[in-house]
């Protein structure tokens, strides 16, 4: 590796080998699966893994280029692809998100948006409490009063909603 971009940040290698190692293992899976329920031609038309077929194929194609390439000139000087400020920026927001994302499961989706709204708002925003605690209670309410009472979709719900009766 080049001793220059890893000082300043992550090599561009590393994030094309692992998208292109990722994509061709879903279009890997999207193929198999096409090939399980029929990729010819019925009476009616086509069945249903025929498109999804031959776009995994594309999809296996181009990202095994992509793979190929990259290890190819794995020994060739790589350019940086985020420099290490970057990467704290980009975590800053991915660990939070991540945390959501499970949290709804526990929460519920009003909770955890409770929460991470609050916590954007102070951590980020540098707002205070009172109009980070007004807005992270305002969405999460909107978002209840416009999908459950007025489009009349549920969204997840967690102990304090079952709690509530809602």
């Amino acid at each position: 590796m080049n001793s220059e971009s890893s000082d300043r940040g992550v090599a561009t290698r590393w994030p094309e080998v692992a998208v292109a190692a990722f994509l061709l293992a879903l279009a890997c899976l999207v193929i198999a699966d096409s090939l399980r329920v029929g990729i010819g031609w019925a009476d009616d038309g086509p069945r249903s893994g025929y498109f999804p077929f031959y776009i995994g194929l594309m999809l296996a194609g181009s990202s095994g280029w992509v793979l190929v390439k990259a290890l190819v000139s794995w020994h060739k000087a790589s350019p940086v692809f985020a420099e290490r400020e970057q990467l704290a920026l980009v975590l800053a927001m991915l660990v939070p998100m991540t945390v959501y994302v499970g949290a709804i499961w526990v929460l519920g989706i009003y909770l955890a948006s409770f929460a991470l709204i609050g916590y954007f708002m102070r951590r980020h925003g540098k707002f205070g409490w009172a109009l980070s605690g007004a807005v992270a209670a305002g969405v999460p309410l909107a978002f209840f009063l416009v999908f459950e009472r007025w489009f009349l979709v549920p969204l997840p719900k967690g102990p304090l909603e079952n709690l509530l009766g809602l």
